[in-house]
């Protein structure tokens, strides 16, 4: 690990436009992570974040000795390292516990209509919108909340939604010891209605269908399941 000293004063990487590209997707499924991502403790990481946020606010040409200001380069901080990003770190991951499926039900159990947050990987603003996420156990189930931590994990960190939607699958298949997975994202991105074109009306929808799942009987019986209107309110 590197000397705090050093650490506050390394210079930001700087890349051209050609390095960079226009598509600028990554082409795996995994976070992109610096192999030493985690030797910082978290202390360390807001106050580094901190300096370098209170240099944005100031280039900007923010007062930063206004009552309102002077505190927001630290609860930025602090908001990147223990929420809105806390799902890079592994620590943070949800611990699921595996039960028997005593009351045998074979059919699929479906979770819609999870809320998550998230922020896009390319301008850093947010990403929210809603999960759906179905499954048919293989003799094992875990608890239904565990279902939204694991979305609200991976939801945590930069993303782009076609990766976020296929980690949750992975997540969930790996878990539950199951291929029969599906997860549909429907989401709105700030990218796309706050800035840039200015589209305040559309939607991205993505889905990751596996195991029996495929076949199109199940995939149009979970479907049908999103449609369907609350009996309850």
């Amino acid at each position: 690990m590197k000397p705090k000293e050093t650490l506050l004063n390394t210079p930001p990487i700087e890349f051209t436009d050609d390095e960079i590209g226009d598509e600028h997707h990554s082409a795996f499924t995994d976070t992109p992570l610096r192999e030493d991502a985690f030797e910082m403790d978290d202390d360390l990481k807001i106050e580094l974040i901190e300096k370098n946020f209170r240099a944005i606010m100031h280039v900007l040409g923010l007062d930063l000795t206004d009552d309102s200001l002077k505190g927001t380069p630290r609860r930025v901080a602090k908001m990147y390292v223990k929420e809105v990003f806390s799902g890079l770190n592994p620590a943070n991951k949800p611990k699921l516990t595996l039960f028997e499926n005593k009351y045998k039900y074979e059919e699929m159990l479906v979770e819609k209509d999870i809320t998550f947050y998230s922020n896009c990987e390319h301008h850093f603003v947010p990403i929210y919108g809603k999960a759906h996420v179905a499954y048919i156990s293989s003799g094992k189930v875990i608890g239904l909340s565990k279902i939204n931590r694991v979305v609200q994990y991976f939801a945590r960190r930069p993303q782009v939604q076609e990766r976020l939607t296929v980690q949750i699958a992975n997540e969930l298949k790996e878990m539950l010891q199951t291929e029969d997975v599906a997860v549909v994202l429907d989401a709105k991105h700030l990218c796309v209605s706050s800035r840039g074109v200015n589209d305040v009306n559309s939607a991205t929808v993505t889905a990751h269908y596996s195991g029996k799942f495929r076949q199109e009987s199940t995939k149009a019986e979970f479907l049908k399941y999103l449609d369907s209107k609350p009996t309850l309110v």
